[in-house]
């Protein structure tokens, strides 16, 4: 194995690979430990200037969404987000995982954009990049900073995790529950505990993450699960056994996104290939290639989710097949939550001064 690739324990990337803006090799904080070295989780403040960001992707079931970290120590090899550390002059790589910034002004952000007067109330998703309730939440606590604006201000909103930390928020998201202001995706590509140690290393195990989906059905939050990414003779034999799964922990819907290699994401995954599966590596990407017109990746709206020809819609088809034998719902998922209780920053106080 090649020097430059190496698996490090409790992580995904298997390299420091250049971001695809970087006119010279930067040496990532992994390479500087040295080589024996395991790379260390490095965590530095990063000020916002706004904090909600804005999609007009027709294939994207919202349209505004909150990240309050950049990086994620969750690993997954596949995460479409890790191209954004290219920005930074950081590796996309080992870097992504272990050089995560997070925003402690995201509060303030928030409430500065409810201030504006022409702010228009629409759901707003948390976790659509990297994940809110990755390890370094449990330090900064922004996501819960966060809920609490939206229970206070009775703003709807939408999560996206796989992370367990997010019961700690229980109180919070059944009251905005209750008032029908919030609604949760559990994200649970495999069952499988020696796939998932390598493919998202520092995740929850899938067991802990269905007792989330029963914790928060028994709450009365709205739950769906989302089987993210589905990828050609590496999980796609799951399926159905991930929907019986989540159906009977409680998730109301499931849908499934198939595996995205945007920018950087690509070499990354082939990379974490050829270390953890060299024999079948080949037949992956041919796989890959065949549900994407024969490129590694088709970046166009309704089919960079989905995939197209004849085995992506097997996997449809199957998706669909199981989802109805479990009786839950297989479509994109978006719960219609109430916009109609907002209250603006600064409206309680100027109703106790009539």
């Amino acid at each position: 194995m090649p020097d430059a690739l190496k698996p490090h324990k409790g992580r995904g990337a298997v390299s420091a690979l250049d971001g695809r803006y970087a006119v010279r090799s930067v040496e990532s904080s992994a390479e500087a430990a040295g080589p024996s070295a395991p790379p260390e989780t490095v965590l530095t403040a990063m000020r916002a200037g706004k904090i909600i960001s804005h999609n007009n992707s027709p294939d994207v079931p919202f349209d505004r969404s909150i990240n309050p970290y950049q990086g994620c120590e969750h690993g997954c090899i596949y995460c479409y987000a890790r191209p954004s550390h290219s920005y930074l002059d950081l590796s996309p790589g080992i870097d992504f995982e272990t050089r995560i910034f997070y925003k402690p002004n995201a509060p303030e952000r928030l409430l500065d954009a409810w201030e504006k007067p022409g702010y228009e109330c629409k759901p707003i998703t948390i976790g659509a990049n990297t994940d809110p309730y990755q390890p370094a939440e449990r330090t900064t606590g922004v996501t819960r900073q966060l809920l609490q604006l939206f229970r206070k201000h009775e703003h709807p909103v939408n999560l996206i995790t796989k992370g367990t930390l997010i019961e700690r928020d229980m109180d919070l998201l059944a009251w905005l529950a209750e008032r029908n202001l919030c609604s949760v995706a559990i994200s649970l590509p495999t069952m499988d505990r020696s796939l998932k140690r390598i493919m998202e290393p520092r995740v929850p195990a899938a067991e802990a993450r269905l007792k989330v989906i029963e914790r928060l059905a028994e709450s009365g939050v709205p739950v769906s699960a989302l089987v993210a990414p589905v990828i050609p003779a590496i999980n796609d034999a799951e399926i159905e056994r991930i929907v019986e799964a989540v159906a009977a922990a409680g998730a109301a819907h499931a849908s499934y996104i198939f595996l995205r290699l945007p920018h950087e994401v690509r070499p990354l995954f082939e990379q974490w290939l050829d270390v953890h599966f060299a024999e079948r590596a080949a037949h992956v990407m041919s796989l890959v290639r065949q549900a994407s017109g024969g490129r590694d990746y088709d970046n166009r709206f309704g089919i960079r989710q989905r995939g197209r020809g004849p085995y992506a819609d097997m996997l449809a088809s199957r998706f669909r097949a199981a989802c109805r034998r479990h009786g839950i719902g297989a479509e994109r998922y978006q719960h219609t939550l109430d916009c109609s209780r907002f209250l603006p920053p600064g409206r309680q106080q100027l109703d106790l001064n009539l």
